[in-house]
């Protein structure tokens, strides 16, 4: 966890405010996602304001946080190496991503669900440190947003959300905004959880979400909430692993032969590599599907230099 309190944030800096509150409840269990949203805010912050005292002030306790986190955890390869890091960032967020939208197909709507759709969202925001997002981390960054706000404002108004993508015009942040105003205190040696989800009135998209298709994250974990579990000391011979559904390894890779010399360009390493990672921090979380695609994306790549 980082140890350097935060002085008050600047109202420059509302934008990054929740990135912020997510680094924090993050320190304990994913140290390294906590890393990269702190990252994320000082890059933002550093475009928004670098030379009023104030923001210097902060954006330097910022970077001393940062700088304590990276020789605390400078042996991981999630903090060293980036693409391993984005990886790591981008499944995070994808399991939150498909808890909550399991539980909206489900009909669950609860704060929870509310919190994790939201906090997908800030996620793929923490990812564009890594470069340019892809165009389905846009369409669930918007669809998680447009989403929490949908039910929230539902729940608030003692109305039962539609589940799943449905024809809905954007929703308006004011009354949530309102609730958290003055509750936020950046002080990042004390963690302060807060009782209701937090959202960001900025970029909520207004478009019709009927047509965007959102995959139904039937392979989610069971234990993907935003308040991921850890072991709790029990052994492990009173716990049943979740089913999952495991994808079908495609039979061309079988009989698959390259035309020729394959001619792999280091784009195609890389991206071979990427795909050997990202299958990795699948791993860590238990999620063999994902970890089951992305290896045969990479054995394809490798074998016929195609994807």
């Amino acid at each position: 966890m980082a140890a350097t309190a935060l002085p008050p944030l600047p109202p420059q800096f509302k934008s990054i405010q929740h990135h912020l509150r997510t680094a924090q409840e993050l320190d304990k269990r994913e140290p390294v996602v906590a890393y990269y949203c702190r990252l994320y805010a000082m890059q933002t912050g550093m475009k928004i304001d670098s030379k009023t005292p104030e923001c210097r002030k902060f954006l330097s306790k910022l970077m001393d946080q940062l700088e304590a986190m990276k020789k605390q955890f400078g042996d991981n390869e999630a903090i060293t190496q980036e693409i391993v890091g984005s990886a790591h960032v981008e499944n995070y967020a994808l399991k939150m991503f498909l808890y909550a939208d399991n539980e909206d197909r489900a009909g669950q709507f609860h704060k929870n669900m509310i919190k994790s759709f939201y906090t997908a969202s800030l996620l793929i925001d923490v990812l564009t440190v890594f470069g340019e997002l892809s165009e389905e981390n846009t369409q669930h960054r918007k669809y998680a947003r447009w989403k929490a706000a949908y039910i929230h404002n539902c729940l608030k108004n003692g109305e039962t959300p539609q589940p799943g993508p449905i024809g809905m015009e954007g929703e308006s942040f004011a009354d949530v905004e309102r609730e958290e105003a003055g509750s936020s205190s950046l002080h990042s040696g004390t963690t302060q959880p807060t009782s209701s989800s937090t959202y960001e009135a900025n970029n909520i998209p207004t478009s019709n979400y009927s047509g965007i298709h959102i995959p139904p994250g039937a392979h989610a974990p069971a234990n993907t909430p935003a308040e991921v579990p850890h072991h709790t000391g029990v052994t492990s011979n009173t716990i049943q692993p979740a089913p999952q559904n495991i994808p079908l390894v495609d039979p061309s890779l079988y009989s698959a032969q390259s035309a020729g010399e394959v001619r792999l360009t280091p784009e195609d390493f890389a991206r071979a590599q990427k795909y050997c990672k990202y299958a990795g921090s699948a791993l860590q979380y238990e999620d063999v599907s994902t970890a089951v695609q992305n290896l045969q994306k990479a054995l394809k790549l490798l074998i016929t230099g195609r994807e």
